[in-house]
């Protein structure tokens, strides 16, 4: 079932990606060559409780972490750890907070030092389809309209879209329905109304299309070993347009 959500809930969504969005700015500023995905980790926890939040992933399922750090061919869920970033890598940073019951969720996929022009390309274009698929969060449209143009986007860049994990509601819970996909033809799914608030969060692999889990059994990695990349933002459907509520 899809909960639609007054103006107050919204606003209570809104504090909760504040959090997000304040968090995630720092770790950008953070990353760096040396450094461990365990100290943005940390970081992370402190900045949301800090702020008078709860980190939403701690605990999820069993995740065992604050953050979810994906380096390079891993394209989402990956646990933090004494992993060392090295110069020219890519890392995705998926972060989640709640705020009095309700829950914020954002993703940016950053650089570390200088980055090949070809992992540039990737990271522009995966942000790109972001937004081209925000535009398509208006009412009246229907979901499967958000996944069309993030494929669309994607694709004629020659990229492969992942098909095994999707955005999602969100709200008094982390995952809610509708399930947000990144590929799919127009015109399909539910209807968008105001009140709906969703996390559409595009992963854009460089190769194919595959993932694979890994045995930890959370980790996701590109089934070719090629790079991935992440970003994703909590929006409102609102009367007059999509609102990021994960804006920075």
């Amino acid at each position: 079932m899809i909960i639609l959500k007054s103006s107050e809930d919204v606003e209570r969504i809104r504090a909760a990606c504040r959090i997000v969005a304040g968090a995630l700015a720092r770790l950008r500023e953070a990353i760096k060559p040396g450094i461990t995905t365990e100290s943005l980790d940390a970081a992370a926890e402190e900045y949301i409780i800090k702020h008078g939040g709860k980190p939403a992933f701690k605990g999820y399922l069993g995740y065992p972490k604050s953050l979810c750090a994906s380096i390079n061919e891993v394209v989402v869920h990956g646990i933090p750890s004494g992993r060392v970033l090295k110069e020219g890598e890519i890392i995705g940073l998926d972060l989640g907070a709640v705020v009095d019951g309700f829950y914020g969720d954002a993703a940016i996929t950053v650089p570390v030092g200088d980055i090949s022009p070809e992992l540039k390309k990737l990271l522009e274009v995966t942000e790109a389809s972001l937004y081209r698929g925000i535009e398509k969060a208006v009412t009246g449209n229907r979901v499967s309209d958000i996944s069309n143009a993030v494929q669309v986007y994607s694709e004629s860049f020659g990229y492969s879209v992942v098909r095994e994990f999707v955005g999602h509601g969100i709200g008094r819970s982390l995952h809610e329905e509708p399930q947000v996909p990144n590929f799919g033809p127009p015109g399909q799914g539910p209807r968008l109304k105001a009140g709906m608030t969703i996390a559409i969060e595009p992963m854009i692999n460089m190769g194919k299309s595959g993932t694979v889990i890994m045995k930890d059994g959370w980790t996701a990695v590109t089934v070719d070993r090629m790079p991935s990349a992440h970003f994703e933002h909590t929006i409102a459907v609102t009367e007059s347009g999509p609102v990021i509520l994960t804006a920075a």
